[in-house]
């Protein structure tokens, strides 16, 4: 069409004539370039509150978010609508765990030794046990899983899961191991 703006002096009702196109079609067409249509009209209105949404959260909440605060507000819009429209504008969620460590040990706190030299290979059971603390993410917040496992077997002795990662868990895990194993004191 913009060959018609090209050429003026051949005007428009003969052109469209000619290639069998409406004339209402062209005028509607150069009006929506004047006039946005509906979707875009609510697209720009729904960006504004999106953007809002997003500031307010201190640019840390995604799609999902966003969309369940407008939800909440009585605003009806597609989830995916939220995805596009964030997109478009550049707005994107944070991770909380990006770049961070769950774990951080005081600098001036003293290191635990190392009663075994990092050899972990022995001949009876229940002489040595290993244990290891994970996050485990679920839909309803991070799970904590610690267990205990023998070095002989490498089997798990005792676990347990808190939605709290201490020292308290990894101790009620211990308890957990030394009565379903009953170690002998000195062996």
């Amino acid at each position: 069409m913009t060959f018609l703006d090209e050429r003026g002096d051949l005007g428009v009702e003969p052109v469209l004539r000619e290639l069998c196109i409406p004339s209402s079609t062209y005028y509607r067409w150069r009006r929506a370039e004047r006039e946005p249509c509906e979707r875009q009209r609510r697209d720009a209105e729904l960006t504004g509150q999106i953007r809002q949404v997003h500031a307010d959260s201190g640019g840390i909440y995604g799609s999902p978010r966003v969309h369940a605060v407008l939800t909440r507000e009585g605003t009806r819009v597609g989830r995916k609508r939220v995805e596009r429209l964030m997109r478009q504008v550049g707005l994107a969620g944070i991770s909380p765990r990006r770049g961070k460590s769950f774990t951080c040990r005081d600098p001036d706190a003293e290191l635990a030794p190392d009663l075994v030299q990092r050899d972990f290979t022995v001949d009876v059971p229940n002489r040595l046990w290993v244990t290891d603390l994970t996050m485990i993410t679920t839909l309803e917040g991070p799970l904590w899983l610690s267990a205990i496992r023998d070095a002989f077997s490498r089997r798990v002795v005792a676990w347990e899961t808190s939605a709290r990662g201490d020292a308290d868990l990894v101790l009620t895990t211990l308890e957990y191991a030394l009565a379903s194993r009953e170690p002998i004191a000195g062996e």
